[in-house]
């Protein structure tokens, strides 16, 4: 058996294994890569590890550290707070301010599923409490997840501008982040108004600010503050209030410090990575060092925060990638899909593979297998470079509502009482049926066919 043929099998395996069982696929994927490289290719184990991805390492770490250390603080609750004094009393925007809500947590550093770990609950009861759709509500939150997921310095944008950046390809990381913040929007739009949320406009609801903490509270005295689900190699944890005093108590200006420099910081990490084209990993861990200088207490707890299941995921696909080019199986893969001799369709083959394996395993391990299997057919010239990354980008993440998802799981799990869960599962289980159908249809249309035209 040729050594290419031998890699995509050893990869079939992972993703069946990692689906079927409780296994983290990056552990499987360091394994895949010896078995391969060392077994098979002949390859020394500096070899192989010389394609671990150090620098992808270091910007995670750096940045879900600076997440925990910020929700650890409370200026996660202050943001939430803030953002929905906007809102006033008016229940039609309440959809729209948790999805607003995700998309910053998201956009400024948190994995999609923390951020939907720390919405979701509070949504969901808005949902159960002033007669609000709970399958738009749900949505609406993943959707704001993965609106903000692709900002030049969260995980999922990091991971795909990462690896394009070490090809020849055209990139445009501000392309990604907006195709996927446009796309999820509009989808958002329909699932309001399709949904029932225009018939909220005349609603009303005094004190929303003070019914957000209320929630807040609840979540942590009957302990579903910390939201668990693992499956697919996660382990998510949903928001703490460590002063035990959720939105209501009166900051003092000295509690208030640690928040505000916090706020500070998050900006600090924009202007300079992003303005200064300084690396995201080592601006992100020194302002969360800074914030831990700040505030000694708030950072207790925030090393355990950091997603080291996402570490290992993403470092360890990343290095049985590296391998897989060893064995020239992204070679192989590409000329099987220029073979078609259909570049249009080849695109369209490549987005749905990502959306329906995405809809049941990792986005981001999807994203760390498919780009670079992508790359050989993209530097043909047929099909635009952006394009395609941006609909698949789009197509891999939009799928997170299925209820096998960990998205979707966790808005499943925080059904609101008395709500019939069996129903409630099979309306998302028909909603993301749906978008598994046409969500990459639709990206393939706006964002790879206008190009190739």
């Amino acid at each position: 058996m040729s050594a290419p043929l031998l890699s995509i099998l050893i990869l079939v395996a992972m993703f069946l294994l990692a689906t079927v069982l409780p296994l983290n696929m990056g552990a499987l994927a360091f394994v895949g890569a010896f078995l391969l490289g060392f077994v098979f290719l002949d390859m020394s184990t500096d070899e192989i590890l010389a394609n671990f991805p150090g620098a992808l390492f270091l910007t995670i770490v750096g940045v879900t550290y600076l997440f925990a250390i910020a929700q650890n603080n409370g200026t996660i609750d202050l943001l939430v707070r803030g953002a929905v004094k906007l809102v006033g009393n008016r229940v039609a925007l309440i959809p729209w301010i948790m999805f607003a809500i995700t998309a910053i947590i998201t956009a400024v550093g948190a994995l999609s599923p923390a951020a939907v770990a720390i919405v979701a609950p509070i949504a969901l009861g808005f949902a159960a409490k002033h007669k609000i759709n709970p399958l738009m509500m749900g949505m609406m939150v993943i959707h704001g997840a993965q609106a903000g997921g692709f900002s030049p310095i969260a995980v999922y944008g990091v991971t795909v501008n990462g690896i394009i950046g070490e090809t020849d390809l055209e990139s445009s990381p501000l392309a990604v982040f907006l195709a996927s913040l446009l796309f999820n929007t509009f989808i958002a739009l329909i699932l309001f108004f399709v949904l029932g949320g225009s018939k909220l406009r005349s609603g009303k609801v005094g004190g929303f600010v003070e019914e957000v903490a209320q929630a807040r509270m609840n979540l942590s005295t009957a302990g579903r503050a910390d939201v668990a689900f693992k499956g697919f190699g996660s382990d998510i944890y949903g928001p703490r209030d460590p002063a035990g005093d959720g939105l209501t108590a009166t900051k003092s200006r000295t509690e208030l410090f640690p928040q505000i420099v916090t706020i500070a910081g998050l900006v600090a990490l924009a202007v300079i990575a992003l303005g200064f084209k300084v690396d995201v990993g080592f601006v992100s861990i020194t302002i969360a060092v800074i914030l831990a200088l700040v505030s000694p207490q708030a950072q207790k707890g925030a090393i355990n925060k950091i997603s080291w299941t996402t570490v290992l995921l993403i470092c360890g696909m990343l290095t049985f990638v590296g391998v897989l080019q060893e064995a020239g199986t992204v070679e192989y893969v590409s000329d099987g899909v220029v073979g078609l001799g259909m570049p249009l369709l080849a695109a369209l083959l490549i987005c749905y593979i990502g959306a329906v394996v995405s809809a049941f395993a990792s986005s981001t391990a999807i994203l760390a297998a498919l780009i670079p299997l992508a790359v050989p057919f993209l530097a043909s010239g047929e099909i635009g470079a952006v394009g395609l990354i941006c609909a698949l980008a789009v197509s891999s993440t939009i799928v997170d509502v299925s209820p096998f998802s960990t998205n979707g799981a966790l808005v499943l799990a925080n059904a609101p009482e008395g709500m019939d869960k069996d129903r409630f599962y099979k309306q998302i289980l028909s909603y993301s049926g749906i978008v598994v159908v046409v969500g990459p249809l639709v990206a393939w249309l706006i964002m790879v066919v206008p190009g190739w035209l």
